[in-house]
């Protein structure tokens, strides 16, 4: 019987952060992919906040405010590859391509500003903390 103390094991916690990760994928992908641009948006700011806060949660980064601003220029970079795949530098008319984006581009400019407010987001936090 002396083998057997009375400390108990420390509990582990668990975290909601997967489920958010998983259902910010899943939206993200949803509104990119069929064109719902709304979704898409706010699937990705889902996504960004939520690996953000896996980062932070485990101890990867010291604030939640500069991996959230990493990520959204990650993404506005990704949404801006893709838009560049579909407008020719000389051929830009930014009020043309917000008004009547077509399937590609306004998937990219979706992208471009989800990733634009994680920055925004990140930034201001980063200022005000």
């Amino acid at each position: 019987m002396s083998q057997h103390s009375n400390v108990e094991a420390p509990s582990r916690r668990a975290s909601p952060w997967p489920l958010f990760v998983a259902l910010g994928f899943a939206l993200s992908e949803l509104g990119v992919f069929i064109g719902l641009y709304p979704v898409a948006v706010g699937g990705i700011l889902l996504l960004g906040a939520s690996v953000a806060g896996i980062l932070r949660e485990s101890g990867y980064t010291a604030d939640l405010w500069r991996p959230l601003a990493g990520l959204g220029v990650g993404f506005a970079v990704i949404g801006g590859a893709v838009l560049a795949t579909q407008v020719g530098p000389a051929g830009l008319d930014v009020l043309a391509l917000t008004e009547d984006p077509n399937g590609v581009v306004g998937r990219g400019l979706s992208i471009v500003g989800a990733g634009g407010i994680l920055v925004a987001v990140g930034l201001t936090g980063a200022l005000l903390e």
